[in-house]
């Protein structure tokens, strides 16, 4: 078992435990929001539009529906299809999203490299064949539009699961201490639950930043206890009450429901629906655990419970019609036992609510990696199970909604409504995103994904036109904040993307950079200048704009570039791309250091002491492969051109020279074996070319260095590492762009709006690039820049 990157593919005895370790934890954090669905499910469908009557046709009616929409959605389509579609181990709408831009060129992310294409991450499992290409691949890369509107499509997922973070902690609260109705007058009832409701839910969102693998133990237990003790009801109450209810398993009972309840009928699967909530926190939370250990606990352990709490529900209100205006899960409990249920069931309410949250979290996380949403703190709270994270200021954010909508709402069936249309919009994206994974990733026939649309896009497009007539009864909440989140992102996406481009005309020219000199009054200083730019190439202009106003640079300069490539995770080994910029004396060089979606941006506690490393790597690797390569003619036409163009950029690994402990304290080179480390754990360099040629090259250093230039090599190595020591004595300097974004003249009043107030509200009060770097205050340079786009 990977535990780093949450990967089970072993079948190994320590990794079948850690597996079924994780399919414990997972009931706590995956679980909880879908076995506490019994609580509110019978009692939601009953509220208003169908009536509990003597023939008992209505509740067997519900019964095969919950029974079926189980065993369709949440079993067959996520167990055996969605959870397949995972990227790299990884789960949610996002990460639909990037396996398809990795299959075919739909992607609006910018700086995108043919570099990127060698991630091992980034391989893919099923290559096309390069005679036959998907129909479908050829017009979705053919038409920008459908671009745009694949990633609305993510969007509006991604907005639903957020809205449905916020709207099942309150409902799951509310249904578990409304029980106390049975025990407490009308008026008590009614100014307890709420208070009650609220203060559970300000505990449960305090302990968030506890991490999810510390509340997934401590949660999993109560769950496992709630799954035993509602199986166990089911079963009491089918051997008391109506043993012979298992018959209404039988689709007959939905045809039947139906044509005596007709648009009643259609209308109560906007309360039938909420049985299956907490299907996607299986996919979303995927990275938080494995797609083994989700099966498993689903498979045997959830799945049987819920059905036998269902039957058993049934069975009891099948004998028992007094109960006409107030069906609940508690009428079904004994009252010898109500009370020890009453408190076991607020405590999976609390763990039920956990799922979504946890989901929430990584969704959010996956989209701002991808330059979606603004930037926000994300804390990694494992340090051995990679994803699990937490969000300080969406976790607040959602508390406080979240009580908010608890007070405003009052009432499960306008919450039940509000959460059902949030679930089934993000099942309805899950479906068609997974369509397109069948044909452009599995490449398979897009019958088979036609087929696979239909079957089960027709049963969420039921469940959501019955959503949608409940709109003025609380559905028309996550609508609103659908819409609100939506443009937030959709504002910082089309900005950002400007930005890219404005830079990307802006940019100076490297001999522009080379001709800078004391000629033309322009120092160089001792000292590192890292230069940060989203550009790949090129000279950034607000490098151009500093030297315009300060004519100085520092001794050693590095055009560093932090990007996100569409996948969940770039292994350490492989995330730097270090290259030079100009000949070797100018002291140039640039580093894209690479992270996935699911990355650790603070993985290293000195970004500037690794940076380092990875230059001083880099120089001792160009300076061999420069005299190896003085025996080739191609290669001394490359290094004929090296002073009008860029280098050639090598993935600089973990692991360094044989001497690397030797220049971590004086810089000295060894004369030993190269160890660049790839995930083969091969001495492989993955090098590129200016216009995206790459070529793979293995080598191996001799012992003994043969050639009259061995002597001049090594001094000019030497030389070049000493001025690397010494300017990191010197000190550090960050330049960042400190930007301002302005909408261009005769642009419309809606982008003006969005630009000049929405962007750049949002950019003031987001976390900025020097504090997620942790630059030190006195080593930050702040270059104002104004685009105009």
């Amino acid at each position: 078992m990977d535990l780093e990157h949450g990967n089970c593919w072993d079948t190994d005895k320590g990794s079948w435990k850690t597996v079924l370790v994780l399919a414990y934890q997972s009931l706590g954090v995956v679980y909880g929001d879908l076995s506490i669905s019994p609580l509110y499910v019978y009692r939601s469908t009953f509220a208003e539009d169908i009536q509990h009557s003597e023939t008992n046709e209505e509740i067997y009616g519900v019964l095969s529906f919950v029974f079926w929409t189980l065993t369709i959605v949440p079993l067959f389509k996520y167990v055996f299809v969605v959870l397949r579609a995972d990227d790299n181990g990884e789960g949610g709408t996002f990460a639909l999203y990037s396996l398809i831009c990795r299959h075919a060129k739909v992607s609006l992310l910018p700086n995108r490299q043919v570099a990127d294409e060698a991630l091992s991450t980034y391989l893919l499992e099923h290559p096309p064949e390069k005679k036959k290409q998907s129909k479908v691949k050829l017009l979705l890369e053919k038409h920008s539009a459908l671009h745009t509107a694949l990633l609305i499509l993510v969007l509006v997922g991604t907005c639903m699961v957020i809205g449905d973070g916020l709207l099942t902690p309150a409902i799951s609260v509310f249904s578990a201490v409304s029980g106390l109705e049975l025990s407490m007058t009308k008026a008590h009832h009614q100014y307890a639950v709420v208070p009650i409701t609220c203060f559970i839910l300000v505990c449960l969102f305090a302990l968030q930043h506890y991490g999810t693998h510390r509340v997934g133990f401590f949660f999993a237990p109560v769950v496992l206890i709630w799954l035993l003790c509602i199986s166990t009801l089911g079963i009491y109450n089918i051997i008391q009450w109506n043993p012979h209810v298992y018959q209404a398993l039988s689709p007959y009972y939905m045809f039947k429901f139906l044509e005596k309840t007709r648009k009643s009928g259609w209308m109560s699967l906007g309360g039938i629906l909420l049985c299956i909530t907490g299907s996607e926190a299986m996919f979303a939370d995927l990275g938080h655990f494995s797609y083994t250990a989700i099966q498993i606990a689903f498979t045997f352990l959830v799945y049987p419970a819920l059905i036998l709490a269902y039957m058993g529900q049934a069975a009891y209100l099948s004998q028992h019609h007094t109960t006409t205006n107030n069906i609940g899960f508690y009428d079904s409990v004994p009252e010898s036992v109500r009370w020890p249920v009453l408190i076991i069931a607020i405590l999976a309410s609390v763990v039920g609510s956990q799922a979504i949250i946890s989901g929430t979290f990584s969704i959010i996380n996956q989209s701002q990696s991808l330059g979606c949403f603004p930037k926000v703190k994300v804390v990694h709270t494992s340090d051995k199970i990679h994803g699990q994270i937490y969000i300080p200021e969406i976790n607040w954010a959602l508390m406080i909604l979240c009580v908010a909508v608890t007070i405003g709402f009052r009432d499960i069936k306008h919450l039940g409504n509000a959460s059902g249309l949030a679930v089934m919009t993000v099942m309805l994206v899950t479906t068609c995103l997974t369509s397109l994974v069948i044909v452009l990733c599995w490449n398979k026939t897009p019958l088979l994904a036609l087929s696979f649309l239909i079957f089960f896009g027709s049963v969420e497009l039921l469940y959501f036109s019955a959503s949608l007539t409940k709109f003025r009864e609380g559905a028309w909440l996550p609508i609103l904040l659908a819409l609100f989140l939506m443009t937030i992102m959709f504002v910082w996406h089309y900005a950002t993307i400007k930005k890219y481009e404005y830079d990307l005309h802006n940019k100076v020219s490297l001999e522009w950079l080379l001709a800078l000199g004391p000629s033309l009054g322009i120092a160089r200083v001792p000292g590192i200048g890292l230069v940060f730019t989203d550009l790949t190439s090129g000279i950034p202009a607000n490098f151009s704009r500093f030297v315009t106003n300060l004519p100085a640079f520092h001794r050693i300069l590095v055009f560093v570039c932090i990007k996100s490539v569409p996948v969940p995770f770039v292994p350490p080994a492989e995330r730097y791309l270090v290259g030079r910029v100009g000949p070797a004396a100018h002291r140039s060089y640039r580093c894209i250091v690479r992270y996935g979606y699911r990355d650790n941006h603070q993985d290293v506690d000195s970004f500037e002491s690794e940076l380092v490393k990875k230059l001083a790597d880099f120089i001792s690797y160009d300076w061999y492969r420069k005299q190896r390569g003085n025996s080739s003619s191609e290669d001394d036409a490359s290094c004929s051109n090296e002073s009008t163009s860029e280098r050639r950029l090598a993935v600089i690994g973990t692991v360094a020279f044989a001497g690397a402990s030797a220049y971590e304290e004086t810089m000295q080179p060894a004369s030993g074996s190269v160890g660049f480390q790839t995930v083969d754990s091969i001495t492989d360099v993955i090098e590129m070319e200016p216009l995206g040629e790459k070529k793979r090259v293995r080598f191996a250093i001799d012992d003994d260095f043969e050639g009259d230039s061995q002597a001049e090599t090594e001094a000019l190595l030497q030389e070049e590492l000493e001025d690397l020591v010494a300017a990191q004595q010197s000190g550090t300097a960050f330049i960042l762009g400190h930007s301002h974004v302005r909408a261009k003249q005769g642009s419309s009043l809606l982008k003006r709006l969005a630009i000049n107030y929405g962007y750049n509200f949002l950019r003031r009060n987001c976390r900025g690039a020097d504090v997620a770097l942790k630059v030190p205050p006195v080593s930050l340079l702040e270059v104002g820049m104004v685009y105009v786009v």
